[in-house]
């Protein structure tokens, strides 16, 4: 049945201690630059009675899952390398559940030029764009033609606001591609759309609420303030029937990019009936005042539980069933059965 901890607490409806690895404290390029996250997470984990291993996400990541003998790994951080598919193309090989998207959702949410054309086939809108190599840099303005401006232009896999410029002329748009290839062999370049910025977080396909990101001046005007400097409304300042349609547009390009447990969809709301979507992130930052734990926690979620209900989420995608899922006995009505992967025989080795 597993081991517990004395004095700890496992969640409710969970019999089960598990072994815990939480992936995380490698430097990021994107807004979680510190290992705050993981070690958030891993308190959180510990607080419910699990046992937790902290895995630095390193070049030693192969040899450190296969001697560690987890029962999971927790996503605990924004990381390039932990968002596009890699590594959870790793645990597949592996046979060790993890939290979050697959690595086929993970791969697409990252590039933002194939989530786009997922969009697009999905009539999901999303602002107009195309996208340029390091061949294109020099003629970008010509390339631009009547394209038109503003424009944002990003790196085509960077996370969050690493290398993203606002640029209003075609004088800027060179140094802009120029600073995004710095990040990315391509850039992406998009039209600027004056609205209002909100997040929509979702657990397992179910929408949580949505939250409202604003400039400090709340003028709207393409700039781009620092994280810190960023604030946030929750709810986000909709009508009803307006926070409908922006809910039901996220959920929807979810759905499209195939992405599981946690995540987040940044969509901008224009002062007319137009939403858009930008991204979805499908490994949002989880700390205790991030975005997806301040809508969680309108859901009805405290931080331990949120990580609670992302453990809960854990499995393989690859193959059908995970391979711990192990016929469970039946359990009370309400309960959750976690699936318990069997040790490993002394030497770290796993069955075949």
């Amino acid at each position: 049945m597993g081991r517990r901890r004395a004095g700890a607490t496992l969640p409710p409806g969970e019999t089960v201690r598990r072994r815990v690895g939480v992936l995380g404290n490698a430097p990021s390029t994107g807004r979680d630059s510190s290992p705050t996250g993981a070690e958030s997470c891993a308190r959180a984990l510990e607080r419910l009675g699990h046992e937790v291993v902290r895995i630095p996400l390193d070049d030693e990541l192969d040899r450190t899952l296969r001697q560690a003998n987890l029962d999971a790994v927790f996503f605990a951080r924004r990381d390039r390398r932990a968002e596009d598919g890699c590594v959870q193309g790793l645990l597949e090989l592996l046979r060790i559940p993890y939290t979050g998207s697959g690595v086929l959702a993970s791969a697409l949410a990252t590039d933002r030029l194939r989530s786009k054309e997922i969009f697009r086939l999905h009539n999901i809108a999303t602002p107009p764009y195309y996208a340029l190599g390091a061949a294109g840099a020099e003629h970008c303005a010509a390339l631009h033609g009547s394209f038109g401006f503003p424009v944002v232009v990003k790196p085509r896999r960077a996370g969050s606001r690493v290398g993203v410029s606002i640029v209003h002329d075609a004088a800027e748009l060179p140094g802009a591609v120029r600073e995004a290839l710095r990040h990315d062999d391509e850039a992406l370049v998009e039209r600027y759309i004056r609205g209002k910025e909100v997040c929509v977080g979702l657990l397992d396909g179910r929408v949580l609420g949505a939250i409202e990101v604003v400039a400090p001046d709340d003028s709207g005007d393409g700039s781009i303030p620092a994280p810190d400097r960023v604030e946030v409304r929750f709810p986000a300042r909709l009508s009803p029937a307006r926070c409908r349609c922006v809910l039901a547009l996220a959920e929807q390009a979810n759905r499209a990019l195939g992405c599981t447990g946690a995540s987040r969809v940044d969509l901008l709301v224009t002062e007319g009936d137009n939403e858009y979507v930008l991204d979805v992130n499908p490994l949002p930052e989880t700390t205790p005042e991030s975005l997806l734990a301040r809508i969680a926690a309108g859901a009805g979620y405290d931080f331990d539980r949120l990580v609670a209900a992302i453990l809960a989420g854990a499995r393989l995608h690859a193959g059908g069933k995970t391979s711990n899922a192990t016929a469970a006995a039946e359990e009370p009505p309400g309960n959750v059965v976690v699936p318990v992967r069997r040790r490993a025989a002394a030497g770290g080795r796993r069955p075949g």
